[in-house]
């Protein structure tokens, strides 16, 4: 499994887990939806920056 594939699962176990959390102190659906599009966004960015390869110097 790459690198890129471990970060994203964790970053989604991450969402869900602050999903569940946002539910249960009540906040509304919708938002709990939107947080964790936003989240999904942010973690595939994240993840996309941290295990790019670094370009060789010239």
């Amino acid at each position: 499994m790459s690198s890129f594939s471990t970060y994203l699962i964790g970053f989604i176990v991450l969402i869900i887990g602050l999903a569940i959390g946002a539910v249960l102190v009540g906040v509304p659906t919708i938002w709990v939806t939107v947080g964790a599009v936003v989240l999904i966004g942010i973690g595939i960015v994240s993840a996309t920056t941290r295990t790019k390869p670094k370009d060789p110097q010239a």
